[in-house]
């Protein structure tokens, strides 16, 4: 049986309120977390601010690299939401109403509420496709490979569902962590060697301190039997150095 090709992806967190460490960003490991589980894997994350033209250049770097690209935020109702235009603009498309995503809006509001500020979560590029928002009405947006999400984290969460089928992943990644009570002066050694063993496959550790001082050591991979095999080589130094294993 022949192995799915390796799928990966970029996020992509823009706004301002991020990089002053006002808003604090979950989206990234909301998105990852679900990525990897659909076989998507994550490579590379960057937040930028809101300006136009960090977001077209960037945007068409991230595009071009990766299958697929999340943006997050930038996509409300006020002056500084630009990401829909500044995708357009990467895109060298029209940037204009929706008008599905404008009876969406115009439906899910009040009379008299549905205001200029919230029409403007209307425009988008031409002929970009609706990530329905099941939350809050406001739909983001996917044109060819880049998937336009809003920032907020439990809106965003509650829009990946509908998402699913339009992503084709590979196989998805699977984990497995080991917790030591150790630190990793103690490991590194016998750590590096099973790496340098067994390439293709992710190693990492992670010491932790909630109570107890360890280091957690997470292998990932998409084929479970090569997780085992590295999971029997960590254990066997593990037993030699009579380090004890920890629940968390």
């Amino acid at each position: 049986m022949n192995k799915k090709a390796k799928v990966n992806a970029s996020i992509l967190i823009i706004g301002n309120e991020i990089l002053s460490g006002r808003t604090q960003d979950t989206n990234t490991s909301t998105l990852a977390i679900w990525l990897n589980s659909i076989g998507v894997n994550v490579e590379e994350v960057r937040v930028i601010p809101d300006v136009e033209k960090i977001i077209v250049d960037t945007l068409n770097l991230l595009r071009s690299t990766y299958d697929y690209v999340f943006t997050t935020g930038g996509i409300g109702p006020t002056h500084d939401d630009i990401t829909a235009q500044s995708i357009s603009k990467a895109f060298g498309i029209k940037y204009e109403v929706h008008k599905e995503a404008f009876k969406i809006l115009e439906k899910y509001y009040q009379p008299g509420e549905f205001n200029d500020g919230r029409q403007k979560m209307a425009w988008m590029p031409e002929n970009a496709k609706l990530i329905l928002n099941p939350t809050s009405g406001a739909p983001g947006f996917n044109v060819e490979n880049v998937f336009s999400l809003p920032g907020v984290p439990s809106i965003l969460k509650s829009m990946l569902g509908g998402l699913t089928n339009e992503i084709v992943g590979g196989e998805p990644i699977k984990s497995l962590t080991i917790s030591l009570k150790t630190v990793e002066s103690e490991i590194a050694n016998s750590l590096t060697k099973v790496q340098n063993d067994n390439m293709d496959v992710e190693i990492g550790s992670y010491p932790f301190h909630a109570g107890k001082l360890g280091v957690s050591i997470v292998i990932r991979s998409q084929d479970q039997s090569k997780i085992n095999n590295c999971n029997s080589q960590i254990l066997k130094f593990v037993n030699e150095k009579n380090i004890e294993i920890v629940n968390r």
